[in-house]
């Protein structure tokens, strides 16, 4: 089994041109690596060619990829999924499942074969979504939630169905002793994953951090171990080992001991899955396409494109009503989660190469992946800017209640005690003093680097409505930003601006829909003087008619407005639009100097 580097090199540098160009036209690389694989492979140039050493990378970084995934999944989400989103999820997968089922069955195929076109019809890519909602600067509304919580339950259960109908499909006949057999293999798989990922491996790491039998390349390879070791666990259990990587990664998360070993080596998984050897796996998937489907199978072809659209659609609107936020929201949401990735390729891919489906199934599958993902910006945006128009568009932080502030600086210390209330509160700073004068005013404050991705989860980042970053240095403020949005899709993202010079950061800030702390550039380490030397006041300014005359008189623009208080609940002023008639608003004025009459 030789491997050909020059091929390798060439897959590589197609999957990376493809992926790029993909990511800038607003979808995920997985598309363009398709379609390389498609235009320099077999089915159109042959420039590239597939091989037994090809092969095995591409099939160790499915099971990379799968690790990766669980890695980013966070059970305690699952639970937390709310009502909305469950519905969404099952009403998008059992409506699309049925159809894929009953088409393939109608056309001449097997039973088995349309139970897994039904699961690639039936899967949603998160990723996918997460990055048109950001684009679509949605992050903050009840449908973003949704399609978040949606993709996750239907991705989540759509992985432990596949492996026990591969299971199934790959024992052939089966009789009660079978099913029961194959029942008891699949519930004690959980059970020892269970045991080992959150007792055993533990308690491992923790003996072998004792004994300094440890450090970054050890602990990579440890991740790297424990993962093949779940998929050689899952294959012992006649399951697929995708879904054992995909455990290994959940349960490294959620592990005590090795959470934080996981966190640091999030990236590291990523880079050598998704920057690597997931890659090659797929274009090596668009290597087996058969473009002669697009002639011979037109009707099955158009046929499933069409019901995996319109099933996933109609599913997720129809199942959604019992939610009570109406069909429009519903079939917003279900334009939304149309998109297919990843998870989809690889069950089609674990079909063809087990005989279950045909290369043409397979190809046609393909097609609609790209396809209904390539719908899924164009709809999705529709279906947003017609619900803006009927006002119908609810901004909600459902879910994200927790707010984070970077910086415990006087100014921000007394910023956080004014603010206050139910929701959560965690200050960040990098100063060790900053952080215990916080703790003595009754502030939970973590001692850190803010850029620092670890420091971030561990104050609570991913489930996060609100990031306040001001600290003196406006360029650090917009960087935690920025990342804060994007990579942790934080929905509501404020930062501190020091002066008028800053236009370009505003200009970043605002692409990410983040707004101007205090609505005012604010030289933050000229106040915290003011504050340290007692020379400001807090007051809470009533507010009678709201009047543009009225906030100009009351709040000057020397004064600083931090929070508004309306019907006992507490935000953070952004402008004089975001206050109403009855508001009070904590502001800090400075106290006249005595020495002037």
């Amino acid at each position: 089994m030789e491997l050909s580097i020059l091929n390798l090199f060439l897959v590589l540098f197609v999957a990376w041109i493809g992926g790029q160009l993909a990511v800038r036209l607003g979808y995920p690389s997985v598309l363009g690596e398709l379609l390389a694989g498609i235009i320099f492979g077999p089915p159109l140039l042959g420039i590239l060619f597939g091989s037994d050493a090809i092969n095995v990378l591409a099939e160790l970084g499915v099971i990379m990829m799968m690790l990766y995934i669980g890695m980013e999944i966070d059970p305690r989400e699952l639970g937390k999924a709310s009502k909305g989103g469950v519905l969404a999820a099952l009403g998008g997968f059992i409506v699309p499942f049925a159809l894929g089922l009953w088409i393939v069955v109608a056309s001449g195929g097997t039973t088995i074969a349309g139970v897994f076109v039904g699961m690639a019809m039936g899967v949603t890519s998160l990723a996918t979504k997460s990055r048109i909602l950001v684009d679509l600067k949605i992050l903050d509304t009840r449908i973003a939630y949704v399609m978040l919580a949606g993709a996750l339950v239907a991705d989540t259960l759509s992985l432990v169905i596949f492996a026990g109908i591969l299971s199934f499909a790959t024992v052939g006949k089966l009789d009660l002793l079978m099913i029961s057999t194959i029942a008891v293999k699949i519930l004690l798989f959980f059970f020892v994953s269970w045991l080992l990922g959150l007792k055993v491996f533990p308690f491992l790491y923790k003996w072998l951090k004792q004994r300094n039998i440890t450090g970054r390349t050890f602990n990579a390879t440890l991740i790297l171990l424990i993962a093949l070791a779940f998929a050689e666990l899952a294959h012992l259990a006649e399951l697929h080992s995708i879904l054992g990587a995909f455990i290994a990664g959940l349960v490294l998360r959620e592990a005590i001991t090795v959470k934080k070993l996981s966190h640091e080596l999030t990236d590291l998984v990523k880079d050598v899955s998704l920057g690597f050897l997931a890659p090659i796996f797929f274009v090596t998937a668009g290597f087996q396409v058969s473009l002669e489907v697009i002639r011979t199978d037109t009707t099955l072809l158009i046929g499933t494109i069409v019901l995996a659209t319109v099933g996933k659609v109609v599913g997720t609107t129809l199942f959604y009503l019992p939610s009570g936020y109406g069909w429009r929201e519903g079939l917003t949401i279900g334009a939304g989660m149309n998109g297919r990735g990843a998870v989809e390729i690889v069950i089609a891919g674990i079909g063809l190469n087990a005989g279950i489906i045909s290369q043409e199934i397979f190809s046609i599958l393909v097609f609609m992946a790209i396809i209904t993902t390539a719908t899924v910006p164009v709809l999705l945006k529709i279906g947003v800017e017609w619900l803006d128009k009927r006002n119908e568009l609810v901004r909600s932080t459902i879910g994200k209640e927790d707010i984070v502030i970077v910086g415990a600086g006087s100014l921000a210390r007394l910023f956080a005690k004014a603010l206050v209330s139910k929701r959560p509160i965690t200050m960040i700073d990098s100063n060790e003093t900053n952080c215990k004068k916080a703790a003595e005013m009754g502030l939970k404050a973590n001692y850190g680097d803010a850029l620092d991705d670890i420091i971030l989860r561990d104050a609570g980042i991913d489930s996060t409505g609100t990031l306040i970053s001001m600290t003196p240095n406006a360029e650090v403020n917009v960087l935690i930003a920025k990342r804060s949005y994007e990579e942790f899709l934080v929905p509501q993202i404020f930062a501190a601006i020091i002066d008028e010079r800053e236009k370009g950061l505003i200009k970043q800030l605002e692409t990410v829909g983040g707004k101007l702390l205090f609505d005012r550039k604010v030289n933050i380490l000229e106040w915290e003087n003011m504050i340290n030397n007692d020379q400001i006041i807090l007051e809470q300014i009533k507010i009678e008619s709201g009047s543009k005359n009225e906030l100009e008189k009351k709040i000057p623009t020397d004064t600083l407005p931090m929070i508004i208080v309306r019907e006992n609940k507490k935000y953070v002023y952004d402008g004089f639009e975001s206050v109403n008639k009855g508001d009070l608003i904590f502001t800090l004025f400075r106290k006249p100097d005595p020495n002037t009459k």
